[in-house]
């Protein structure tokens, strides 16, 4: 039997897209899981037999778990939310690297930094009611470019030493991410960024912003606590 050259070509670009298409679903999902896990939650059940949903702001991220649930138990949440990003993105490169050879590294450390955000937010087992994306968003740019995210995180602390409002901090480290990472990329002379890496960049900062909406409002109406406020036990119907 004859094969004829063009078949073969037909046929390779397909099995490759099958791999990519397989290994990306995999990726996605494995890092929605991983991002899903509420640390917030499971340390105040586990250490104060509380449910952290009904203290506070009803937040399951360290920010509500520091003020309602202490100081170790706020740091170790953050810790962890970042950790979970960091282990997002280490974790598309590992599965990438074993699953499609072929493809681009950074297109596998994007999707799993996208999907550890997405179920930090939006987590499975809390009925995808999760945080905010601070600290794991920060996990996720703390792989994507050190530098920039010390300098976000920094700039974060000023402005939560200035304000004391959390949320404010949040948002505004979070939007500068993008714009620290293109200006230290520039300085180092690494050449134009990846657009894949900047719109998921993008994309994590448009999600954090989106969910501190509420608090975008309780700022315009001047109702937002500010940080060290005692926040109260939350009410339920």
């Amino acid at each position: 039997m004859i094969v004829r050259p063009e078949a073969v070509h037909l046929a390779l670009p397909a099995k490759l897209s099958f791999v990519m298409v397989f290994a990306s679903l995999f990726i996605a999902v494995a890092a929605y899981l991983l991002g899903s896990i509420p640390i917030g939650y499971l340390l105040v059940r586990i250490f104060r037999h509380q449910d952290i949903r009904q203290a506070g702001s009803g937040n399951i991220g360290a920010t509500n778990v520091l003020r309602s649930g202490g100081k170790v138990l706020g740091a170790a949440t953050f810790l962890l939310d970042v950790l979970k990003g960091c282990s997002a993105v280490w974790l598309g490169a590992l599965l990438g690297g074993l699953l499609a050879p072929n493809a681009a590294p950074l297109t596998m450390k994007a999707l799993g930094a996208l999907f550890a955000v997405l179920g930090h937010v939006f987590p499975i087992w809390l009925d995808y009611h999760g945080g905010k994306g601070v600290a794991t968003g920060f996990g996720v740019f703390l792989v994507a470019s050190p530098l920039a995210a010390l300098a976000a995180i920094t700039l974060f602390a000023l402005i939560l030493l200035i304000s004391r409002y959390v949320s404010v901090a949040s948002i505004l480290s979070a939007a500068s991410f993008p714009v620290f990472a293109w200006l230290f990329n520039r300085v180092q002379g690494g050449g134009d960024r990846p657009p894949l890496l900047i719109a998921v960049e993008i994309a994590v900062v448009l999600i954090i912003i989106a969910k501190h909406h509420q608090n975008i409002r309780r700022l315009l109406d001047g109702t937002e606590s500010r940080f060290g406020a005692h926040s109260g036990v939350r009410k339920t119907a």
